[in-house]
């Protein structure tokens, strides 16, 4: 359990610089910021909580998270100004965070014996709802609902976890396998606009 509240606090800390990213590449205030930073930070870890009827969250239980955010903000609005492309470092902030959480979210819901199905969805939500609720307040179009590979990336990386863990992988080697799979894809896909296919319709 140790090495999923690890994750769980990287995790925030990534997806809070994400958040405060957005908010001063948005020209936002210092609490405008913060408040950006909290919600992506959060925002999975809340849905993934509540999915697993864990209660209360666990950043309300555990303050620790919280001090965590405030820190990683501060690191974000001390350095971005070093950063040479804030809206890539924002991609890549929110591609490793998206790897956390969803490898994080999927031991979380594995721990309590649900079918592999339910552990993949609620990984993934976990992954991808801070990012969602950070581009919904950003006034952007969610990366989960463009044609970017995103949640696919975190739905594959989590069904690697399971698979190496159903042939004898060690829990941790999984864990850590399954996330440089999910960071590496998404930073591919990010670097050489790798995307999903549409379906093409015609009207007559």
């Amino acid at each position: 359990m140790r090495m999923l509240y690890i994750l769980d606090l990287v995790g925030v800390a990534v997806f809070a610089i994400s958040g405060a990213l957005a908010g001063i590449r948005l020209g936002l205030d210092l609490f405008g910021i913060t408040v950006l930073a909290a919600v992506t930070a959060v925002g999975g870890g809340t849905v993934r909580d509540l999915l697993i009827n864990r209660h209360p969250v666990t950043w309300i239980a555990n303050p620790t998270y919280l001090y965590v955010i405030l820190a990683a903000t501060l690191i974000a609005i001390l350095g971005a100004h070093a950063l040479p492309n804030l809206h890539y470092a924002l991609l890549v902030a929110d591609a490793m965070g998206l790897g956390l959480f969803a490898i994080a979210g999927a031991q979380a819901v594995e721990s309590q014996g649900h079918a592999w199905i339910v552990i993949i969805l609620g990984g993934t939500l976990g992954g991808v709802a801070g990012g969602v609720i950070r581009d919904v307040l950003s006034g952007i179009v969610p990366l989960l609902l463009r044609r970017d590979i995103y949640a696919t990336a975190a739905i594959g990386g989590i069904f690697l976890y399971l698979l190496m863990k159903r042939v004898g992988v060690p829990r941790s080697w999984a864990s850590v396998i399954a996330m440089l799979a999910i960071v590496t894809v998404r930073l591919c896909a990010i670097t050489y606009n790798w995307q999903l296919p549409v379906l093409a319709t015609t009207t007559s």
